[in-house]
């Protein structure tokens, strides 16, 4: 289970999307998902969390592979990633006026003030999401320059938890910044996305509410690089430096801390295929393999609030991935999966088995 992809668009890829932002639309964008949603399967992806899309075609993507007319992990959606004004979620950030005001106008997942960020889960619930996603912080990839400090007031983010819960949703917060984390995690959000910078505060309160942290190791390490080779805007690079720089040690503290760790690779940022190479960064910075393995099955069915996912035992869903040798003494093999069973339905195996 990948806790953190983005199957919309083009992934990985940052100055092709930029170039072709102008010729694309939603459409496009919805035949790439579909394609993302194959390659994530085949990488032995049974499940994701797809933390921010097009709310309309992520769900119609949901719905298709449920039904089976696409070949896909099961999605469990945000749809759009909630976000103040000028925030990590703002696409208007750093466009032309004739841009902003275009993109601003179909825009429902901004929100200022406790009131209106209401408003904005329950937008995101009509059009079908099944988990909450804000931004508590600044983000690399926003085209501003404004760090990665806390954007949203303690009030705001809890009207949002508060109201996701109300109506069955478990919300998922961005944050980099230790003080958005902590304000976070005060409000009872259920899981932190990415928890660059860590203090001994926010570790505590990791530990007493029993939120998630989901890593996305490999995000900065692929935003740095796209950063500088120039395929991201110029107000990124600082910001990938800084995240770059202070994840690893921060989350090496909380695995041995013992901080409750789901596997989530940001992947759309890195290239989708790829997600299995989280691990070998999990382990990298303290976690063993096997427990790198449970944070992407025990844990993240948990987290998901599954129970029919996670473990094999009678009854449950026939989830299956088989790889050459034992990842629990080279967890590098599971970035090459050899064998997927999604639903009880073989969707890869090698060609003796065919």
């Amino acid at each position: 289970v990948d806790m953190h992809v983005h199957l919309w668009g083009i992934g990985g890829d940052p100055m092709r999307a930029r170039l072709e932002a102008m010729t694309r639309d939603r459409f496009d964008d919805q035949m790439t998902a579909i394609a993302n949603a194959r390659t994530t399967l085949a990488a032995g992806f049974t499940s994701v969390r797809d933390l921010g899309g097009d709310p309309r075609g992520i769900r119609a993507l949901r719905d298709a592979i449920d039904q089976g007319v696409v070949e896909g992990p099961t999605i469990t959606n945000a749809g759009e990633m909630i976000s103040v004004t000028g925030g990590h979620g703002d696409d208007g950030n750093g466009l032309a006026e004739q841009f902003a005001e275009a993109v601003h106008a179909h825009e429902i997942n901004l929100c200022d003030g406790p009131d209106d960020c209401r408003r904005a889960v329950r937008a995101q619930v009509a059009l079908g999401a099944k988990v909450i996603k804000f931004a508590a912080t600044g983000g690399v990839l926003s085209n501003v320059s404004g760090g990665l400090g806390r954007a949203m007031t303690p009030e705001e983010m809890r009207a949002i938890i508060d109201t996701a819960h109300a109506l069955g949703r478990k919300v998922a917060a961005h944050s980099h910044a230790a003080e958005g984390t902590k304000a976070a995690l005060q409000a009872g959000v259920d899981s932190i996305e990415h928890g660059t910078f860590l203090d001994d505060e926010a570790i505590r309160l990791f530990k007493t509410t029993g939120a998630y942290l989901v890593p996305t190791e490999i995000a900065p390490v692929a935003a740095l690089a796209q950063a500088r080779s120039g395929a991201l805007p110029p107000a990124t690079l600082a910001k990938a430096e800084q995240a770059a720089a202070a994840m690893a040690a921060n989350h090496a503290r909380a695995y041995a801390a013992g901080v409750k760790v789901a596997f989530g690779t940001d992947t759309g940022v890195s290239r989708h295929g790829d997600n299995a190479t989280e691990f070998a960064l999990l382990v990298r910075n303290g976690l063993t393999p096997a427990q790198a393995i449970v944070a992407a099955t025990v844990s993240a069915a948990d987290l998901l609030g599954r129970d029919d996912i996670g473990t094999l035992a009678p009854g449950k869903t026939a989830d299956i991935i088989a790889v050459t040798g034992s990842p629990l003494q080279d967890v590098t093999r599971l970035e090459h999966v050899d064998f997927v069973m999604h639903r009880g339905v073989v969707a890869k195996a090698p060609a003796v088995l065919r």
